[in-house]
C-alpha cells in the first residue's frame, strides 16, 4: 500500500500541493534568499499550516526545501531523518494568531557568527509561492524566474543606476516593484529578469552607492 508521501502526479510528493509542494518550495526559497543551508532555524507556522502539518507532511516539506530539495524529490519523505543527519537545528512553533492567510510560514535562520534573517511566505495554492517579507521588507517573490532583490536608500537615481547596470550587461528586465518603508527611508527593489545576473553585476551593483545588498538566484 502507498503511504501519503507517495508522488501524487509528476511534480511532487505528498498529499496536498499547498501543504507539501508548496511549503517544499518555500523551504527552498527561504535556503535561496539565506544563501546557503542554515544551521538552525525557527518556522512559525501559521492558520491551516499550524493546525495540519504533522499529517500533511508540511514539516517534512519545509525541512526538505531548506535541504536544496525540489518538490518533486523522493527525499522528502525522510525530511526529518535527512535534518537531523546534516545537524540542522530545527523548531516548529504553530501559532494561534490569524494573520489573513491559511498557509503562513515565517522563517528565523541562523548561521554562522551569529548571523540572523527572518523570511516570512505563504503557499497560495497549486504548489504556488509567495515570499512576502525578509527581514522586515515587504517584498513579492514568487520563484518562477530570475530575480534580482536589490536594498537599497529610497533616493533619487537608485532605479536608474540598477536598470542601467542590466541594460550595459545585456539583461532584460521583466518586471519590477519597488517596496519601501517610507519616503527616504530603505527600499527594495525586486526585479525579474529574462536571464541570470552575472555575478560581476552583482558586485558593481553592491559597491554602487545608495546599495545595502543584492540577492540574486535562479527560478526554483
Amino acid at each position: 500500500m502507498n503511504s501519503i508521501f507517495d508522488i501524487i502526479g509528476p511534480v511532487m510528493i505528498g498529499p496536498s500541493s499547498s501543504h507539501t509542494a508548496g511549503a517544499a518550495r518555500l523551504g527552498k526559497m527561504a535556503r535561496c534568499i539565506f544563501g546557503n543551508t542554515p544551521k538552525k532555524v525557527e518556522m512559525t507556522l501559521y492558520g491551516s499550516f499550524a493546525k495540519t502539518y504533522k499529517g500533511h507532511g508540511t514539516d517534512r516539506a519545509l525541512l526538505g526545501g531548506l535541504l536544496g530539495f525540489k518538490e518533486d524529490d523522493k527525499r522528502i519523505r525522510n525530511g526529518k531523518e535527512l535534518a537531523d543527519e546534516a545537524s540542522l537545528d530545527y523548531t516548529f512553533i504553530e501559532s494561534p494568531l490569524d494573520i489573513g492567510h491559511p498557509n503562513v510560514v515565517k522563517f528565523d535562520l541562523y548561521g554562522e557568527k551569529e548571523r540572523h534573517m527572518s523570511v516570512v511566505g505563504r503557499s497560495i495554492g497549486g504548489g504556488q509561492i509567495m515570499i512576502t517579507e525578509v527581514d522586515g521588507n515587504d517584498m513579492s517573490i514568487t520563484g518562477d524566474e530570475f530575480t534580482l532583490v536589490v536594498f537599497h536608500e529610497d533616493k533619487p537615481g537608485a532605479i536608474s543606476l540598477i536598470s542601467q547596470a542590466l541594460s550595459e550587461s545585456d539583461i532584460n528586465i521583466a518586471s519590477m516593484r519597488v517596496f519601501r518603508k517610507g519616503k527616504y527611508k530603505d527600499a527594495v527593489m525586486v526585479i525579474t529578469t529574462d536571464s541570470v545576473v552575472n555575478p560581476i553585476t552583482v558586485q558593481f551593483m553592491r559597491e554602487c552607492p545608495g546599495i545595502q545588498d543584492v540577492m540574486t538566484f535562479e527560478a526554483l
